[in-house]
C-alpha cells in the first residue's frame, strides 16, 4: 500500500505529458542532460588544475632543494674556513 506500483507510475506519466508536451519534455532532458554533461567537464577541469598544481609545487621542491648546498659541502666550507682562520 505504501509502495508505488507500475499502473500508478503509467498514470503518472501520462498525466505529466498530458500537462508539459512531449517537445517540452525533450527541451527539459535536453537541459538537465547539458548541465550534467557541463558539471562533469567543471568537475575534470578542476582536477586537471589541481594535479597541475600540485606539479608545479614538486618542481618547485625540486629547484629549492637543487639551490640549497648540501651538508657535506657546508661542513667543508666551515673546515675550510676555520683552517683559514687558523693560518691567519
Amino acid at each position: 500500500m505504501g509502495g508505488i506500483g507500475i499502473w500508478q507510475l503509467a498514470i503518472i506519466t501520462v498525466i505529466v505529458i498530458l500537462l508539459f508536451g512531449t517537445k517540452k519534455l525533450r527541451g527539459i532532458g535536453g537541459d538537465l542532460g547539458g548541465a550534467i554533461k557541463g558539471f562533469k567537464k567543471a568537475i575534470k577541469e578542476d582536477n586537471d588544475k589541481d594535479s597541475t598544481q600540485v606539479d608545479d609545487k614538486d618542481s618547485t621542491q625540486v629547484d629549492d632543494n637543487a639551490k640549497q648546498p648540501s651538508n657535506k659541502k657546508v661542513e667543508e666550507n666551515i673546515k675550510e674556513q676555520s683552517k683559514e682562520k687558523d693560518r691567519a
